[in-house]
């Protein structure tokens, strides 16, 4: 099991997610729970076809924290 961090953003009508580490693996959706479960499957579907192409799964090395500022 590999863990991989998605960024999620709102584009005002749906969300969009990407994760850093897998280039060009994205998804969209309605809402977040949806998005995030259409980017588990995206994430899924390309580390099959990583493995299907005899490449190599890239290691998860993007890192994510919070940093809270007085706005």
């Amino acid at each position: 099991m590999k863990e991989y961090i998605v960024i999620y953003e709102w584009t005002g009508q749906n969300y969009s997610a990407y994760a850093p580490d897998l280039p060009g693996c994205v998804a969209a959706g309605d809402t977040l729970q949806e998005t995030e479960q259409l980017m588990k499957g995206a994430i899924e579907l390309y580390i099959e076809s990583i493995k299907e192409m005899k490449q190599p799964v890239p290691e998860p090395i993007t890192q994510a924290r919070p940093i809270m500022v007085a706005a």
